[in-house]
């Protein structure tokens, strides 16, 4: 009787804590504005002449950046990218990185 009820206590702590926990929000790919022009011209009803009534323009752009599905920016693609230059005023070391044992690189660091 005590392993009969150690196990159904044991299923109920699974279960509560399996569904305990809430799924992540998805948040918008991308973010499309979409603009409607709606152009009216009434003209007087004649004999044998055709009126325009409405011409409706539609045009699509879209605003946001690409992103990842955690909604954090695509670093693949060229807009998300961001350059930082550096000039290096003193001596580089092989991979081109200024070397920081030189005084010439330590002021322009602080300068920074």
């Amino acid at each position: 009787m005590k392993k009969l009820l150690n196990l159904i206590a044991i299923a109920a702590f699974g279960l509560t804590t399996a569904f305990a926990q809430t799924p992540a929000a998805t948040p918008a790919k991308a973010k499309t504005v979409v603009k409607k022009e709606v152009k009216t011209t009434v003209a007087p009803v004649k004999a044998g002449v055709k009126s325009e009534a409405k011409k409706v323009e539609t045009k699509t752009t879209t605003t946001a950046a690409k992103v990842k599905a955690d909604g954090t920016p695509d670093m693949r693609f060229k807009e998300n990218k961001t350059k930082a230059v550096t000039k290096v005023v003193g001596p580089t070391k092989k991979d081109g990185t200024a070397d920081m044992r030189y005084k010439a690189n330590k002021a322009a660091a602080k300068k920074n």
